[in-house]
């Protein structure tokens, strides 16, 4: 409690506030459509506080909530998906790693424009209908790639997921397994995030039990979107999502070129 005391009494209650409605609706979100957490999070939580506050927040819901995602379907679907991409996520943890230590040093409206402008752009190209086809053997040899310009994302933003949809995209392959394959990549992006922000001490004795709490809201919602998952047309929620994510995406631009 003492964490929310200290950030309440800096912020306002309504800003915490906010920031745990926020984290709510991410994980409703991810829980309907498999994605966009940290991006929703990241642009509504840094809208109302700093970008290092809404970075640390993030860490262990995302952790906790990619856990659930990634073993929904059984542990031996997942150690498939797992094997099948491992070339993505070694480069993946490895970059998310090496960028984590440059948050601490780098200015809020870099990490707003660079966010911004990844955000923007992936969702634009999506709401377009723009897939690229990748066949199966040049997926494998571009997969590295992709795993590292996730993870400068993901070690700078605590947003890793962009690059590694549009590329499962890009393969057509079934979306249950689409869903999967993101949750492990997330997650293991989400481990060693975590480690990473302990170390660079972002994750210290205020932002720690913060992030801790946030972990309530972001399940509660992901539980919920499960529910909306086996219901609702999804792509039409899809489309209503990302116009959701042009819009935050804009608005960390916003941030980052006026302040």
């Amino acid at each position: 409690m003492q964490a929310l005391t200290i950030l309440s009494g800096e912020y306002g209650m309504l800003a915490l506030g906010l920031a745990f409605g926020v984290m709510f609706f991410g994980g409703f979100t991810k829980g309907a459509v498999g994605f966009a957490l940290p991006m929703i999070a990241i642009s509504g939580i840094g809208s109302i506080m700093p970008a290092e506050i809404a970075i640390a927040a993030l860490i262990l819901p995302s952790l906790f909530t990619n856990i659930w995602q990634s073993f929904r379907n059984g542990i031996g679907e997942a150690w498939g998906s797992v094997r099948k991409y491992w070339r993505l996520n070694a480069v993946l943890l490895v970059s998310i790693y090496a960028f984590a230590q440059l948050v601490t040093v780098i200015s809020d409206r870099a990490l707003f424009i660079a966010l911004g402008s990844g955000v923007t752009l992936f969702a634009a190209i999506q709401i377009s209908g723009w897939i690229p086809h990748i066949s199966a053997s040049v997926a494998r040899k571009i997969e590295p790639l992709v795993g590292f310009v996730s993870g400068f994302f993901g070690g700078l933003s605590g947003v890793w997921g962009p690059p590694i949809i549009l590329f499962l995209l890009s393969q057509h392959i079934p979306k249950r397994e689409v869903v999967r394959v993101q949750g492990i990549s997330f997650l293991v992006g989400s481990i060693v995030l975590s480690g990473a922000h302990i170390r660079s001490g972002l994750l210290g004795p205020v932002m720690l039990p913060l992030s801790l709490w946030m972990v309530i809201p972001a399940m509660a919602g992901m539980g919920l979107g499960y529910v909306v998952h086996d219901r609702l047309d999804q792509e039409k929620f899809r489309k209503a999502t990302l116009v959701v994510l042009v819009l935050a995406g804009l608005n960390l631009l916003r941030r980052g070129l006026l302040g």
